[in-house]
């Protein structure tokens, strides 16, 4: 598919990091661009500054895990700019889980699918029938993470499962689209090769009331800065990939109609091999052992 000027672009979590970066992009492609956030301030600001630029924006506040206000999101694209003809289904959340799996808040898991897998979904059901209808080129952009995509970091083990999903549902995403012949195709982002300066470490800022921990944190919420410094103190430095190199990446695979967006790295490649030739071997998942906690 080629990105062009006039097309449509829809980004959930656009107000920051990953989805204002993809954007951005797409706008500098002279694309149309919807803003979808629930951090109302942020996203005013963005848009105002996509505008300032020379874009044509829509912005609307959003919670992609409500599929209501998902499906007034494409009635508002549809009504503003009249097509769609990109979908990245970005917005996403840690969930602020602590300790083993079975002493989990159970609405830690519960916000966070409804986010990071529902909000997915819903983003499916709300636009692609309306893209496959108007029968023009099209393109769907799920954001997984290498966290749960790749292989899970049993430390952050809901938001892996969550995107373990993402992975799964953009596949057969894929598949269905392929089967229908249609001019609409699909990608899974992994985000990356490095950590990404995001607010997804701040996401407990946005938590709805519906999911509220229902017991109090043992540790304070740490930033971003606060881990940096952290690892910094611990002998190790931290690499980071700016968010615009993810933009680029998102762009160029729309147009050369790539499926799997995973930057090169070195990092990742092994654990795709340990992964498989474990499942291969029928063998313990050694390759988590590195992480596994005492």
């Amino acid at each position: 598919m080629e990105l062009r000027e006039g097309q449509v672009a829809v980004v959930t979590g656009a107000a920051s990091g990953i989805g204002l970066a993809m954007a951005r992009r797409f706008a500098a492609d002279g694309l149309k661009v919807v803003l979808a956030d629930v951090e109302e301030g942020a996203l005013e600001k963005a848009a105002a500054g996509l505008r300032e630029d020379g874009a044509q924006v829509h912005a609307r506040v959003v919670d992609v895990g409500e599929r209501e206000q998902v499906m007034a999101l494409a009635d508002a694209a549809y009504e503003t700019f009249g097509a769609v003809h990109v979908l990245c289904n970005n917005a996403g959340v840690g969930s602020g889980a602590e300790g083993r799996m079975w002493e989990h808040d159970p609405n830690d898991w519960k916000w966070a699918f409804a986010v990071n897998v529902w909000g997915v979904f819903h983003g499916i059901q709300a636009f692609v029938p309306r893209m496959l209808a108007a029968g023009e080129p099209g393109h769907v952009v799920n954001t997984s993470s290498g966290d749960g995509g790749i292989a899970p970091l049993p430390t952050a083990s809901v938001y892996a499962v969550t995107k373990a999903a993402v992975v799964t549902m953009t596949e057969s995403l894929y598949a269905h689209l392929k089967a229908e012949h249609a001019r609409v195709g699909a990608s899974v982002l992994f985000p990356g090769p490095h950590m990404l300066r995001t607010g997804l470490w701040e996401s407990h800022r946005n938590r709805p009331v519906r999911y509220a921990k229902q017991k109090p944190r043992r540790t304070p919420y740490r930033s971003l800065g606060q881990w940096e410094s952290a690892m910094r103190e611990a002998g190790q430095e931290v690499q980071f990939t700016p968010v615009e190199d993810v933009a680029d990446l998102v762009a160029d695979g729309i147009r050369d109609d790539r499926f799997w967006l995973l930057p090169p790295s070195e990092h990742s490649d092994r654990q795709i091999r340990a992964r498989s030739q474990s499942m291969l071997d029928r063998a313990a998942p050694s390759y988590l052992e590195s992480f596994i906690l005492d």
